[in-house]
């Protein structure tokens, strides 16, 4: 068991997936936690393993944040709670739907979520890690982010938000010792899919466990990387990638209408 702690971690989607590997990791490298669900028989199943495990403070936090209230209530423990060091905004849920298909209402719901809710919650600690000039924020995005051709197209555009949103922050906090690391896991083995609709992913070769993509994550957050894809064998293809996103964002201040328009 662990005796000194770094703090607070508050993890949402936490009862099972990615997130309760989140918590199992997190604590057993000395956070107290903040588990935050809808579902109380598995928050409390894994707070009590946790605790008896680690030693650590566990609470948990009941909660649907497509819901304003428990939002707001989440949120407000996140601005007062001053032992909190640690942010990981894992809730989400995913679709593999045609826009043919799908029905807008739940596509509403899946933005509520995988974008509004994660932009209150960061709005809601930025301000204070940053005026305590430490703190960590991770946001779980999507390998989708970027190829936004392979499932549900609002579920790819509510990821690739989670990356630019993740950017922007990196500019806004990093010189205020705020830290930002924006995770896109690939295909990893949880119940996701099953919500999604497409449970026969979790049987392909191609699939990671949800342990090997947390620990890697982890790594990636201590090697101080501010995007981290750990199914990317090779770094450097994201570095290729990001650096030329970065120059052609260079060539759009012009006045003027390309030649090829045939405007000058």
């Amino acid at each position: 068991m662990t005796s000194t702690t770094k703090g607070t971690a508050v993890v949402t989607g936490a009862s099972t997936g990615i997130g309760a590997v989140y918590a199992d990791r997190l604590a057993k490298r000395g956070y107290d936690l903040i588990l935050v669900a809808r579902n109380t028989e598995r928050l409390k199943a894994l707070a009590d393993r946790l605790i008896s495990e680690t030693g650590r403070s566990v609470s948990t936090i009941t909660a649907d944040l497509n819901d304003k209230a428990s939002l707001l209530k989440l949120e407000n423990i996140l601005r007062d709670d001053q032992s909190i060091t640690l942010l990981v905004n894992n809730a989400g849920v995913g679709s593999v739907a045609s826009i043919l298909d799908g029905g807008v209402d739940e596509m509403e719901a899946m933005i509520d979520l995988n974008i509004t809710a994660l932009t209150r919650l960061t709005y809601a600690i930025a301000p204070v890690f940053a005026a305590k000039g430490s703190g960590t924020i991770v946001n779980i995005a999507s390998i989708v982010g970027i190829a936004v051709e392979l499932l549900n197209g609002v579920y790819s555009a509510s990821k690739s938000y989670v990356l630019s949103f993740g950017h922007a922050l990196q500019r806004d906090l990093g010189d205020k010792g705020v830290r930002i690391q924006t995770v896109l896991p690939g295909a990893t083995a949880t119940e996701f899919w099953d919500v999604a609709g497409y449970a026969k992913v979790k049987e392909a070769p191609t699939t990671m466990t949800a342990e090997d993509l947390v620990d890697a994550a982890l790594i990636g957050l201590d090697q101080g990387e501010l995007v981290t894809i750990p199914p990317l064998q090779e770094s450097k293809d994201w570095e290729s990638w990001e650096a030329a996103r970065r120059e052609l964002s260079s060539k759009f201040g012009n006045a003027k209408p390309a030649a090829h328009y045939g405007l000058n």
